[in-house]
């Protein structure tokens, strides 16, 4: 990778010099632009939140008129339109995964922490320069699933959405928020773990887990399962609220929360422990 040298230690009896963060931002910006799996992940996310997004909005509205009254009333088309976000979230973990991980697979992150040796300065430049570019694609793939999806709804005569409908443009942007979050916390996992599979198995469990708590005896699990970071992130997209859970805003809290908390995790890691 051209990027490896980008933040090489100074040469010997050369004045030191500590990177600044705008150094370091620079320097994971290179990195992250010329890794070879960020265009295939960003090709992938698009096509599977947009494509995916029209092909479950079309089947949904296909079914429309076989639900009951009681499901017609609870159905929201902004959200089945994002539907996709489901798988969509794991693409976004794995790039975050890789972020971090791919350094460690090379053992080019031996170099990088000679040219940084600030650890905590190195993962908030790898989180922002990530981060910004979750936010950027994960609103514009949840935007473009809503548009391409409300047409397919329509198409079948099921209800429909607009932006300026009351809630709407927060649950759009809800899901691109909670995407990104999503894909912060894979970095965040990396950054933990140092294995790219090990990360990845994590990522998937945890929106996966909730669907056995339920199964708790004594009514502990629903309670669990409500507060779950994300189930607690996804009420961001909801419009239509017919279970009276968390309200959306406090829902993504919750999911922000825990991935801070991650975040502090990983770099008491990434402080004590060697390359």
């Amino acid at each position: 990778m051209s990027a490896d040298i980008a933040l090489a230690p100074p040469p010997a009896g050369a004045p030191e010099r500590r990177p600044t963060l705008a150094d370091v931002v620079r320097s994971e910006w290179t990195k992250f632009h010329t890794m070879r799996s960020t265009r295939f992940v960003v090709v992938a996310v698009v096509v599977a939140m947009v494509g995916l997004g029209a092909v479950i909005s079309a089947g949904t509205a296909r079914g429309f008129v076989r639900l009951t009254p009681e499901e017609q009333a609870a159905f929201d088309p902004t959200l089945v339109s994002l539907r996709a976000y489901f798988p969509v979230q794991w693409l976004f973990g794995v790039l975050g995964v890789l972020v971090m991980t791919v350094e460690y697979s090379t053992g080019m992150i031996r170099s990088t922490l000679a040219a940084v040796p600030r650890r905590g300065r190195l993962l908030a430049a790898k989180a922002l320069v990530y981060g910004v570019v979750a936010a950027v694609l994960g609103q514009a793939v949840a935007f473009g699933a809503f548009l391409v999806g409300q047409p397919m709804l329509a198409g079948q005569g099921a209800p429909t959405a607009a932006l300026g409908d009351p809630g709407v443009t927060r649950a759009v942007c809800g899901a691109g928020l909670y995407l990104a979050a999503i894909g912060l916390l894979g970095l965040a996992l990396g950054t933990l773990v140092r294995a790219t599979v090990g990360a990845f198995a994590i990522l998937v469990a945890l929106p996966l887990l909730p669907t056995v708590l339920p199964l708790l005896p004594g009514g502990i699990g629903d309670a669990v399962a409500e507060y779950w970071p994300t189930v607690a992130g996804e009420r961001v997209m909801f419009v239509v609220d017919t279970d009276g859970g968390l309200p959306p805003w406090p829902g993504m809290a919750v999911l922000l929360g825990f991935v801070a908390l991650v975040y502090v995790a990983a770099y008491t890691a990434l402080r004590v422990r060697d390359a």
